[in-house]
């Protein structure tokens, strides 16, 4: 089962890819966890991939499409994959199934998650970190015993400074703006899974079940 997961940051990607990669058996191979390990093994596209990551410029779509390519051919992908963060564009997307179609493969679901842009400032905002031991809370859904401290280690709990409402509402409009074409190319083709990320984490879990096991299309 080859499998795209799509959602915008704070829809709860990470904790269903848990679930996924728990249930079904395959890799979940993010763009920047495929990225690093290119770059630890030395292969010619991680060094290439390295030299604009250290300059601090974008790698540019061929290298990112050939790195995907090479992590995708490699054993623990034999049986299926989900990739997260890619492709993010419609030439991505077309790379992709040039990609799958030589390995003799198909895509067979593209789920989005989809959460209403108010709700997901609330979620992105409301997180705090904590400068001591690094320990994350959220001030509606997972909030500190005292405002402020951390409750393992009694340090300062902080805001990150890309997650303030302006930041966040920013990095928001621009995944919409960019990924609203790539949505329409699968549904297009018949392959996007629309799910609600506003629902409790069990439920959105339970609709990608049925999704996954064909019980819903």
């Amino acid at each position: 089962m080859n499998i795209v997961f799509m959602g915008p940051p704070g829809a709860g990607k990470g904790t269903q890819a848990e679930y996924i990669v728990e249930q079904f058996g395959i890799p979940h191979i993010s763009t920047g966890d495929a990225f690093r390990l290119a770059m630890k093994q030395g292969t010619e596209l991680g060094l290439v991939a390295k030299g604009y990551v250290d300059a601090g410029k974008l790698v540019p779509d061929e290298v990112t499409i050939g790195i995907v390519r090479d992590r995708l051919q490699q054993d623990d992908c034999k049986k299926g994959f989900l990739l997260d963060g890619f492709p993010r564009t419609i030439s991505q997307a077309e790379a992709l199934d040039e990609i799958v179609a030589a390995m003799g493969k198909q895509i067979d679901h593209v789920i989005n998650l989809s959460v209403d842009r108010d709700k997901l400032l609330a979620r992105l905002t409301g997180r705090r970190i904590c400068r001591s031991c690094g320990a994350t809370y959220h001030i509606l859904f997972n909030p500190p015993k005292q405002e402020g401290v951390c409750d393992k280690c009694g340090g300062e709990l902080y805001q990150r400074s890309d997650d303030t409402e302006e930041k966040v509402g920013t990095r928001l409009d621009e995944y919409i703006t960019k990924t609203a074409p790539l949505l329409e190319y699968y549904a297009n083709k018949g392959l996007l899974r629309q799910v609600n990320g506003e629902q409790d984490i069990a439920q959105v879990s339970a609709e990608i079940s049925a999704i996954l096991r064909g019980q819903r299309q």
